[in-house]
């Protein structure tokens, strides 16, 4: 790949990585409970960094295949490891928290109570 092709195409990342964050933001402040926020807050952040991080993992490569150095190589692992562990923690964070909120008395906006449902025929 040429520099311009790796400058687009990092950018291209970078655009789609901070569209995303920018949307988990709008997210946080816009919906209206706090389940409605943990989905969109957790599926467009979790997106919107795996696109940053791949635009590091593009520059790490391109610069691994000009200079030679293994310490992009490296770099690129490392990239990875934090992409698989968020992945993990970003859903079970956000599930942990929702089933908090469902705990404490935090009832869903407009919706049918399935889990609490449930759990009163359990009883």
């Amino acid at each position: 790949m040429n520099g311009l092709t790796v400058a687009i195409l990092i950018k291209l990342f970078l655009g789609i990585g901070l569209t995303f964050n920018v949307l988990g933001t709008i997210a946080l402040y816009r919906f209206p409970d706090v389940y409605t926020r943990l989905h969109g807050t957790t599926k467009c952040t979790t997106f919107g960094s795996i696109f940053t991080s791949a635009s590091v993992v593009v520059y790490a490569i391109s610069k691994y295949v000009t200079t030679g150095e293994p310490r992009f190589i490296t770099f690129t692992i490392h990239v990875v490891i934090a992409i698989f562990a968020l992945l993990i923690t970003n859903p079970t964070g956000a599930h942990a928290i929702a089933r908090a909120a469902h705990r404490s008395g935090v009832k869903p906006l407009g919706i049918a109570d399935k889990l609490a449902e449930k759990e009163a025929g359990e009883n």
